[in-house]
């Protein structure tokens, strides 16, 4: 496998699952958000190993339900070679010592299947701003060190950190919304609540997911796309949001 060498600030992934549709499911996926660029698809633990080492990615979307290889018995083997790229793991997998295991190899994320677009996408985003702030960090004292271990961990507040064009008043009035809500709101319902248009509602509380002050469900109808529907955390995130999307 080769790649085609990007913008420097492009971030290469390689995708890692055994069952290829849903490899390409994936490689679309994240090729819809940018700067994310897949370099490679592999679809066993062996071709994993062997990509890592051709195409030097950046981060690692690994399957762990693997043909010939548990997926976190590959981290170390790509650790041991000498390759520092990140791993973000996407698995049907919900045991807890699995999810630990994960932890204990480091790994940036854990995601899992089925889930949809908006639940990956929020997780890259959030990867490439703590990535920019770990690559941009100069450590020189124990405060230099405070703040970019601070940096590499999930904001816990809703309103603290917002993007460019959010203002706090909005986000504020969003959260009250959402706090106050009995059960779950959907973006139209939140909108009509707050006195905001949908567009808007939708942003703040797709904010608000991203930085796990949120909790996304879906809900389905008889026809159409699932519906979105957002529920106040409440609390600092210390677990991963998406557990009930779907493909």
């Amino acid at each position: 496998m080769t790649g085609t060498p990007g913008p420097a600030d492009t971030i290469d992934v390689l995708v890692v699952d055994d069952d290829f549709m849903v490899a390409r499911v994936h490689r679309t996926f994240v090729e819809r958000v940018e700067p994310f660029r897949v370099v490679g698809v592999a679809h066993s633990g062996e071709q994993a190993a062997r990509a890592v080492d051709t195409l030097r990615p950046d981060l690692v979307l690994l399957d762990l339900y693997l043909p010939d290889l548990f997926g976190l018995d590959v981290i170390p083997r790509l650790r041991t070679a000498g390759h520092d790229c990140d791993v973000m793991v996407i698995s049907a997998a919900r045991e807890a010592d699995t999810v630990r295991g994960a932890a204990r190899h480091g790994v940036v994320d854990y995601l899992l299947k089925p889930f949809d677009f908006e639940d990956l996408r929020v997780r890259l985003e959030r990867y490439a701003v703590q990535r920019g702030r770990l690559l941009a960090a100069v450590v020189r004292s124990q405060a230099d060190v405070d703040r970019v271990l601070a940096g590499a961990a999930v904001p816990t507040s809703a309103t603290g950190t917002l993007p460019k064009g959010m203002s706090v008043e909005t986000a504020e009035l969003i959260e009250r919304t959402l706090r106050g809500a009995e059960g779950s709101l959907s973006a139209a319902e939140c909108a009509t609540l707050a006195g905001v248009s949908r567009v808007s509602a939708r942003r703040y509380l797709e904010h608000f997911h991203s930085v796990g002050n949120a909790e996304v469900s879906l809900r389905y109808g008889s026809t159409g796309r699932p519906e979105r529907r957002y529920r106040f955390r409440g609390r600092p995130a210390g677990l991963r949001p998406g557990d009930e999307a779907r493909v």
